[in-house]
């Protein structure tokens, strides 16, 4: 009888003292407090991770996107001129009389970043040179382009090159894949 009595004050104690703390809580207490943080914290981690993969990815697709254009302004700058231009300059100059470039102003010079890319454009392996081109400047018979991140594993993970025969190569290090083109170790077409 008295285990049943001492059970029924002490349920009644207890109900009494939970009805006081729920009546005289003013907030949170510490060790909520920090664990709500710690959540906030690992889901702003893994939130943080995506969108920097998102972003790399955007980035080497921009990246991809620009060395076709490279590709098909040197095309355009080769039927007219019957060479390949030496720099990405030479590219988005005018010729007289005609009132657009062969390629846009944002690829406009060596070195220039894009993207979180830096974009060259140079003599291909064996170029040799051709006639000048519409301004006086001198061609050559083919080309190299390359495309490199400027922080390997921050704006991109692959560098990429292309050629006047036309295909996009990557490199997975971040390098840009070296003349002439060959499926070895870390470097292939573009797609593979």
């Amino acid at each position: 009888m008295r285990s049943l009595h001492d059970a029924k004050v002490s349920g009644l104690l207890l109900a009494y003292v939970w009805a006081e703390v729920i009546r005289n809580d003013k907030g949170f207490t510490l060790i909520e407090l920090l664990i709500v943080v710690a959540i906030v914290g690992v889901l702003s981690a893994i939130a943080t991770a995506t969108v920097m993969n998102a972003r790399m990815s955007g980035n080497e697709a921009s990246a991809v996107a620009s060395m076709r254009v490279i590709v098909s302004a040197q095309i355009d700058y080769h039927g007219l001129n019957r060479g390949y231009a030496l720099s990405l300059a030479e590219l988005a100059s005018r010729c007289p009389g005609s009132s657009t470039p062969f390629l846009s102003s944002d690829l406009n010079t060596n070195g220039v970043t894009k993207s979180g890319f830096t974009y060259t454009l140079g003599a291909g392996l064996g170029a040799q040179a051709g006639p000048n081109d519409c301004n006086g400047a001198v061609t050559q018979t083919a080309f190299y382009s390359t495309a490199i991140p400027i922080t390997v594993g921050r704006t991109g993970n692959r560098g990429f090159a292309t050629n006047a025969i036309g295909a996009i190569w990557q490199d997975t290090t971040g390098l840009a894949p070296p003349e002439p083109f060959v499926v070895a170790g870390n470097v292939s077409p573009v797609g593979r």
